[in-house]
């Protein structure tokens, strides 16, 4: 390990004790010594610019399969990029809640300066340490909060959910499937509403269940969760979870199951359908370009399959022609736009119409989904209140 690497650790560690460091090879490299006053330096040396100090603080370990998995592929998508013009560093497992804060003002004091959060839950920490550091640059994942030195940008990870739903429908036996749910904030719940609407797409007599752990990555939880609703009569699975654990259950009873966030074909070979995937390059890589371009401004970026962004890749081999037919057609309109996937007549599962006739979502719709569409079964957690 290297000096600035070693000095990273134990400055996190100190900020909190779940954050670790993500070896970045050798764009963690000490600079070398400066060179004393009476040794000239060359006019190239002189020349170059530092390069551009990147860090990302995850909510996960990077090898949990599925979302940090992602988003550090995204980072090395940056390096991959840039070379020698970035430095990044990434640190895992930075909680929501307090301990964030702590992290983000260590990086800034180490001289980090574009920062990314990757959980909804690290927002107003951001939004505090930007405010305190407004010469450093803040992207945050998933969030709606932005300052003048603060951008949020998210993935259209329901396009997936979509898909995943499609194979679903056309595989399952009961026509039951189960989502394990991880915290019901409306990206979640909007995930798991594209998953019933692209499986009744093309089996109108599906139903999901879903089941709550209200954490983004708890092994154990998932896999309980799972099992619950595998017991309850779910054939097919999906996630909105960070771990592999969905599959691997999945896998051990013999059901189906689809991956989430990464390509997880390698935890469930027999379960896995394929994987509902976030590319975070494209978008990484474009804000990295408007820094050191000296074009960056705040503002909000919601990519999907339009942009490359999202993906549903490493489709199981007896996946029926016509749902892999179906599935090209969806990514293909997506694509172009010649396609909608909130579009009316749709209705709450009690029957009320929350789109009309032809009538097409917006964002702002999109962003403040609440319910369960006709479908789903139950209620959503705080619903009424």
């Amino acid at each position: 390990m290297t000096d600035l690497a070693k000095r990273s650790l134990l400055a996190l560690a100190a900020a909190s004790a779940v954050a670790t460091l993500v070896g970045c090879g050798k764009k963690e490299e000490a600079a070398p010594a400066a060179p004393a006053a009476s040794a000239p330096a060359s006019a190239a040396a002189a020349s170059a610019p530092a390069a551009l100090k990147i860090a990302f603080a995850y909510v996960g370990p990077v090898g949990d399969g599925g979302w940090t998995f992602a988003h550090d592929n995204g980072r090395k998508a940056v390096e991959k990029e840039f070379g020698d013009k970035v430095q990044t560093i990434g640190v895992e497992k930075v909680p929501e809640g307090p301990d964030a804060e702590r992290v983000m003002r260590d990086l800034v004091g180490q001289g980090y300066t574009m920062v990314f959060g990757t959980t909804f839950g690290h927002m107003e920490s951001m939004l505090k340490v930007a405010a305190d550091n407004p010469k450093v640059k803040f992207e945050h994942a998933t969030g709606f909060k932005t300052a003048e030195n603060l951008r949020t940008y998210d993935s259209r990870t329901y396009e997936g959910a979509y898909m995943a739903g499609v194979v679903a429908g056309s595989m399952t036996k009961t026509n039951v499937l189960g989502v394990v749910g991880s915290i019901p904030i409306p990206e979640v719940i909007r995930n798991i509403n594209s998953f019933t609407l692209g499986a009744q797409s093309v089996n109108p007599k599906i139903k999901t269940k879903v089941v709550w752990v209200n954490e983004w990555y708890n092994p154990p939880k998932e896999t309980e969760a799972a099992t619950a609703l595998i017991d309850g009569g779910a054939d097919v699975l999906m996630q909105n979870t960070d771990s592999a654990a969905v599959l691997k259950t999945a896998e051990e009873k013999g059901k189906r199951a689809v991956g989430w966030d990464s390509d997880m074909s390698a935890y469930g070979p027999k379960a896995h359908l394929g994987s509902a995937v976030i590319n975070w390059g494209p978008y990484y890589t474009k804000a990295v370009r408007d820094m050191l371009d000296g074009k960056w401004a705040t503002g909000q970026a919601w990519w999907g399959v339009k942009e490359g962004a999202i993906d549903f890749v490493s489709v199981a081999a007896d996946v029926p022609e016509a749902a892999k037919k179906k599935l090209d057609e969806v990514k293909a309109g997506l694509k172009d736009g010649s396609f909608v996937i909130w579009k009316g007549p749709i209705a709450d599962n009690a029957g009320k119409p929350v789109l009309e006739k032809d009538k097409v979502a917006d964002d702002a719709f999109l962003g403040g989904i609440k319910f369960y569409v006709k479908g789903v079964e139950g209620k959503v957690p705080g619903e009424g209140k």
